[in-house]
């Protein structure tokens, strides 16, 4: 599929001659053990970047989350969080499966949940009430439009969650694409977290890959249920050596930003309510007035790749395989397509 202006996510890039190389000539034993000095190399690498003890490389961002909420919570304990939240929203129920938790859905602007619904969503001891454990964040938000979420906007949700004894956990797959938008060290959107889930194989731009970062006791908690999980990959640093590569993607993060900006204004430009949030990262939204469905399917018959988000809106997402001549491209499509729907109306 390389002739196609792929838009549906930044989980599609293909790995670079380079990384193929790493990869290839990647120092390795077994993980499992302990042992891959690559996968070490990595885990550290993450942990001192984003500001913790340790770190642990799975094979999935939803794996990270999902050992995340097994290392903080017991069965029964309540989790509060977005209702929009990738942990809710696309991970299958896993929380319940899993950790056997309870989900108290909140909301917010751009999917940051309001500080004043988590307050009165908190209840007092008593025996009817799960016991409240853990609020989980997101960052960059994915439903949001892609939402970079600013420390002082943080600030007041991560305070109401420390006066109540709160664990938190940030699902931050694309937390430097956050990091970028807003301008900050990585670090300045992890402090007052007790975890963090950082995914590689987005905008970064490896094939596989994320780790769960937090303090050396709950890492240790977290390698237990990995292994529980089916997550241990013995010879992974071949994957791993890939990983450390997507760590020097980061700079260009902002090319992906610019390049997403671009196209929503072309789009904007021709008539389509194509939007981006208010501190945007990767991603456009555009609604339609008919079938989302319907438009990828005509979109795809001209090369070009988009995701449904919903009945009427369509995800749009730029990442290091999307040059400037794929946007003109995907702009192409998009007018050819609304000209067609204009003379059939």
């Amino acid at each position: 599929m390389s002739d196609w202006v792929d838009l549906r996510s930044d989980t599609v890039t293909r790995p670079s001659p380079a990384m193929r190389d790493a990869m290839a000539g990647a120092e390795v034993g077994d993980d499992v053990y302990g042992e891959d000095p690559t996968v070490n190399r990595l885990q550290a690498v993450v942990a001192e970047r984003l500001g913790f003890e340790a770190a642990l490389f799975v094979p999935s961002g939803t794996m990270a989350n999902q050992l995340a909420v097994l290392a903080h919570t017991e069965r029964g304990d309540e989790v509060f969080i977005h209702q929009d939240s990738h942990v809710y929203y696309y991970e299958g129920g896993a929380a319940a499966l899993w950790a056997g938790a309870t989900l108290s859905l909140l909301t917010g602007a751009e999917g940051l949940v309001d500080p004043e619904r988590l307050e009165q969503a908190i209840r007092p001891a008593n025996i009817h009430h799960p016991r409240p454990r853990l609020l989980i964040l997101e960052n960059s938000h994915n439903r949001a439009g892609g939402a970079a979420l600013a420390v002082e906007r943080l600030r007041p949700v991560l305070a109401v969650a420390r006066a109540h004894g709160l664990f938190i956990h940030v699902d931050g797959a694309r937390l430097y694409n956050a990091a970028v938008a807003l301008g900050v060290d990585v670090r300045a959107l992890t402090a007052g977290a007790d975890s963090v889930a950082l995914c590689l194989s987005k905008g970064l731009g490896a094939p596989v890959g994320s780790l769960l970062a937090g303090s050396r006791a709950l890492i240790d908690r977290a390698r237990t249920y990995r292994k529980w999980l089916g997550g241990g990959m013995r010879q992974a640093g071949i994957l791993a050596a890939a990983g450390l590569l997507a760590l020097d993607n980061v700079a260009r993060l902002a090319d992906d930003h610019a390049r997403a900006g671009r196209l929503q204004a072309e789009l904007a430009a021709r008539g389509f309510d194509a939007w981006r949030p208010s501190v945007p990262t990767n991603m456009v939204m555009v609604d339609l007035p008919g079938s989302a469905a319907a438009f990828a399917a005509q979109a795809r018959n001209h090369g070009v790749l988009v995701g449904a988000m919903g009945p009427r809106r369509l995800r749009l997402v730029t990442h290091l395989d999307i040059h400037d001549d794929q946007v003109h491209r995907a702009i192409a499509v998009f007018d050819r397509l609304a000209g067609e729907a204009e003379h059939a109306g």
